[in-house]
């Protein structure tokens, strides 16, 4: 990152990161399931309100107990957006159960609820909304579809800790929500998530799952004298060092959130005129969301545009990125996968979008150099498409 003269992120630490890790090699616990462990439980508890909260060793763990505690079989069927990343179909592939992907809102580039239903067929189980970019759709309504045919909801809240839709934290809307705390996220610890549930039982079973399939989080409780496998789980526990960093940056959260929010409305604004004129899109969430920052997208025209935008800014110094190849035209989506109805915003984020540099510690003279940017390149001729690839 240091080659770039605006890099895309990097993560803000503070000297208490560096205390916590050190207070951990003092004190010789440094598997998971630690002071440090139990102490971000509690700060996830009283950010989100969430009932039970479990680190574990990334979003991708989370969402394979998500899957684990669905009891899922093969042939069942989880509804999902295709503009997603890997894990989110992964969790669910490992227990045989098919992913069906559907297509995003051009609004938010989240789950279009029309398409939701249209989906639904008797093998449904689930539905996964990954709120992308730290915003959603209407969750409320989304829950509603979901009771109404009697189907699971999951949150894949990578991108959301500390996001709300009306007051309510990202992650907490669903029977089982998930966080990742990944070194390109905005709350980090290297590597960590967390699974979050107000259900006491399915609380109870995902700490037996994650420790290996067995009851040793009681027993280390004292609710049984000796701990035994009760069922078929995995080790998806954090060690201590990731949690000790994650306590610190949790600590940070409402500077390192409310910068990153600060940046995406300076963003948004700096470019309503050129999105008023024709010559990008930009997101248009609902006015309930109040995001986190995590990514500032904007959309061209199209493909050829977004190459030469993208060179334009490369030249500048200013890394800016793309982002997925959709699951259903990947290949282990079209082997594992099927897709209902067209896909048709999903096709045209993969082609035209382009993502902001976004990181909190980032001033206000490099915001306002990236717009310049941006602004210069549309008043001048259109330049020859340069290669672009996705990061």
């Amino acid at each position: 990152m240091g080659t770039w003269r605006i890099p895309y992120n990097q993560p803000h630490f503070g000297p208490r990161e560096r205390a916590n890790l050190e207070s951990v090699l003092a004190g010789g616990h440094s598997q998971g399931d630690g002071p440090f462990t139990k102490k971000a439980e509690r700060q996830l508890r009283e950010l989100t309100g969430s009932g039970h909260v479990l680190l574990t060793g990334s979003c991708t763990s989370a969402l394979e107990l998500c899957a684990l505690l669905a009891d899922l079989r093969a042939g069942d069927e989880v509804i999902m957006p295709s503009w997603t990343f890997s894990s989110t179909a992964n969790a669910f592939v490992l227990r045989q159960a098919t992913p069906v992907f559907v297509d995003v809102s051009p609004e938010t580039l989240t789950l279009d609820l029309g398409a939701v239903e249209r989906a639904i067929t008797p093998r449904t189980r689930g539905v996964v909304v990954v709120n992308y970019a730290g915003f959603g759709p209407d969750m409320q309504a989304l829950d509603a579809l979901c009771r109404a045919y009697g189907l699971i909801l999951f949150e894949d809240a990578a991108q959301a800790v500390g996001a709300t839709q009306s007051g309510r934290h990202y992650g907490t809307f669903g029977k089982l929500g998930c966080y990742s705390f990944h070194g390109t996220k905005n709350i980090v610890a290297g590597e960590a998530g967390a699974l979050l549930t107000d259900d006491a039982e399915l609380a109870l079973r995902a700490e037996i799952l994650r420790e290996k399939g067995t009851d040793r989080s009681l027993f280390l409780r004292g609710e049984v004298d000796k701990y035994t496998w009760r069922e078929c789980g995995s080790s998806y526990l954090p060690s201590e060092f990731a949690a000790a960093v994650l306590m610190a940056q949790l600590e940070a959260e409402p500077h390192i959130n409310g910068r990153r929010r600060h940046i995406w409305q300076r963003y948004q604004a700096g470019l309503a005129g050129l999105a008023r004129a024709g010559q990008l899109a930009l997101a248009a969430p609902l006015p309930q969301d109040s995001g986190n920052g995590h990514i500032f997208w904007l959309q061209c025209r199209d493909a050829e545009t977004l190459g030469a935008l993208r060179g334009h800014l490369l030249e500048a110094g200013i890394n800016a990125v793309t982002h997925y190849v959709p699951l259903h035209s990947a290949p282990a989506g079209q082997r594992y996968g099927r897709t209902v109805g067209p896909l048709d915003v999903t096709d045209r984020a993969a082609e035209t979008l382009l993502r902001l540099p976004v990181w909190a510690d980032m001033p206000d003279e490099a915001v306002d150099t990236v717009l310049e940017a941006v602004s210069d390149f549309f008043a001048s001729p259109v330049r020859p498409q340069t290669q672009a690839t996705t990061s």
